[in-house]
């Protein structure tokens, strides 16, 4: 897809290496996800990862028990409160992941050139020779010549943890391979990935229906991260098991591609899907390295062509042991937002890593300076040109806020809405400046009092800062330039009243407080009034 690509056609604006970063509110329109473990889970970090960026918070049930995961999450309300910055919840499934089970926890010594033995036997001890796995089915899938990799958590395929094996014959249900480079696995689970073929597991597990119908319920997950979903069937079997599960029905699926199967049915997925993750950690391992990324544009092209939210994966491995990214990693992050990334998903960088703040950081300042210098007249031209015409209303009315923004300068756009679609459409177009979502909440009580400032001042009671907070406003929290902010839930969107002016001056107030508003500037604002849709432009006093 030769399109699918954003060409910088003006030179980049070059910057002094001594011109200090402008500390903002918004570090970054370009949302980053973290991924939290045993070293950001404390409050202490959490804290300083959420003022650091991080905006979406991913528990990963790979590994971890609920109750580790539960205890996690309640720092992260902690943290929510005392840095009164919003975060969003994701869930990751297990799927259909394999994975080398060592209940010993020793270390393990393979050799290159040596054989071992990949058994579904659990009741063998993990050892050099011989390696348990939770799939009985490997045998059947694979032949004499196929790749199989074994590593730890996410990952990169070139580190001494992490092992080649060539399949050099079948026995029954076990699978004899050749070990192709030196490497010692420590851990307890290792991820199995067999290169291009088709693993017989289901993609929403036993285990992770059990994981979501009860620490899934009992925090309103905001996102579902659906792993190794290689059919659209697969979203839509996630959808109909949320629907069933009361709170879960407005949550987000996010199909995680992490195979070529994957991205074979990619336009139905993204189709059927809320959003997609693209899970390069394996991609990288089941398609050939000159064609990584080749995929990896054209696949944001599509989501961004759909108005879908895009995750990227995989973008500083290195942070996870070292303070500062590679010359080559800066530089796909970079690539990432000028591709049309949405977002930035960490894992064993704030999971395991030693880092976890500075790389939040360090990938926020790269997402900022991209930005700076991303095409946004050529995207918004091919943007418009695949919507075509006639445009739907709603569409009509996104893009002429967006054109209107970008040709007074404004500094925000201010959108209200209670579903949040009318924002994520103004997003879709990527204005150069934020879009701050004011969310109407729907209560289900009206014997509340509570005032604006609640939103960002924290003066609500606790018992009522998440039900007041919903689901429509943190999932704008992983969307690009998208920042929610809560309206007074007694008035609602289409409100023709002086109540709506009331509204406007505080999202206009947050504006100033939070440094992106200031005197004399243009804002635009798109509203609903009675039956019709709004843009106006205003003009800022002192």
């Amino acid at each position: 897809m030769h399109s699918s690509h954003l060409l910088l056609e003006e030179p980049i604006r070059m910057v002094s290496i001594l011109e200090p970063s402008k500390a903002s509110f918004f570090p970054a329109m370009t949302k980053i996800v973290g991924t939290l473990g045993p070293k950001s889970r404390s409050v202490e970090v959490i804290s300083a990862c959420l003022k650091a960026g991080m905006s979406v918070a991913r528990f990963d049930f790979s590994w971890g028990d609920p109750e580790y995961h539960q205890e996690t999450l309640e720092n992260l309300k902690t943290a929510i409160k005392s840095t009164k910055k919003l975060c969003a919840v994701m869930l990751d499934t297990v799927g259909a992941e394999m994975q080398v089970v060592n209940k010993s926890e020793k270390s393990i010594s393979l050799q290159a050139d040596a054989q071992v033995v990949l058994t579904p036997d659990l009741g063998q001890e993990a050892s050099s020779q011989i390696l348990p796995i939770n799939y009985d089915g490997l045998a059947k899938s694979m032949k004499k010549g196929d790749t199989i990799f074994v590593g730890q958590y996410l990952f990169t395929g070139s580190e001494t943890t992490s092992v080649w094996l060539e399949v050099s014959e079948v026995t029954g249900q076990d699978v004899v391979c050749t070990i192709k480079n030196s490497a010692t696995l420590a851990g307890s689970l290792f991820t199995l990935h067999a290169s291009q073929v088709h693993i017989d597991l289901p993609t929403l597990t036993d285990k992770d229906k059990e994981v979501i119908s009860t620490w899934g319920v009992k925090n309103k997950i905001d996102f579902l991260s659906l792993s190794y979903t290689r059919h659209a069937e697969d979203v839509r079997q996630a959808r109909e098991f949320l629907s069933k599960l009361g709170d879960l029905r407005q949550t987000h699926i996010f199909a995680k591609i992490e195979n070529v199967e994957g991205l074979t049915h990619f336009d139905e997925i993204l189709q059927e899907a809320d959003g997609i993750i693209l899970s390069r950690g394996n991609l990288g391992i089941d398609l050939p390295p000159e064609k990584v990324f080749f995929f990896q544009k054209s696949a944001l092209y599509k989501c961004n062509m759909a108005g879908k939210p895009a995750v990227l994966t995989r973008v500083v491995d290195s942070m996870t042991d070292n303070l500062r990214p590679t010359r080559a990693e800066a530089t796909d992050v970079a690539n990432a937002v000028l591709d049309g990334s949405d977002a930035i998903l960490l894992g064993a960088e704030t999971l395991r890593g030693l880092y976890p703040v500075e790389t939040i950081s360090t990938v926020g300042r790269i997402c900022a300076e991209a930005e700076k210098v991303f095409n946004q007249d050529l995207y918004f031209k091919k943007t418009l040109k695949y919507v075509g015409e006639p445009m739907s209303h709603l569409e009509s009315i996104a893009s002429s806020a967006v054109r209107a923004a970008i040709k007074v300068k404004a500094s925000v756009i201010i959108c209200f809405t209670s579903s949040g679609r009318a924002a994520r459409l103004i997003a879709k177009y990527r204005p150069t400046m934020p879009v701050l979502s004011v969310v109407i909440p729907r209560l289900k009580t009206n014997q509340l009092k509570w005032s604006f400032s609640g939103a960002f001042e924290d003066q609500l009671p606790t018992h009522l800062w998440e039900s007041l907070f919903t689901v429509n406003a943190r999932q704008s929290l992983i969307v690009r330039c998208l920042f929610p902010i809560l309206a007074d839930p007694r008035h609602p969107a289409e409100s023709t009243s002086a109540s709506n002016e009331s509204i406007l001056k505080v999202a206009l107030d947050h504006g100033k407080t939070a440094g992106v508003i200031k005197s004399h500037d243009r804002v635009v604002v798109c509203q609903k009034v009675g039956d019709s849709s709004v843009v106006k432009i205003i003009e800022l006093e002192d």
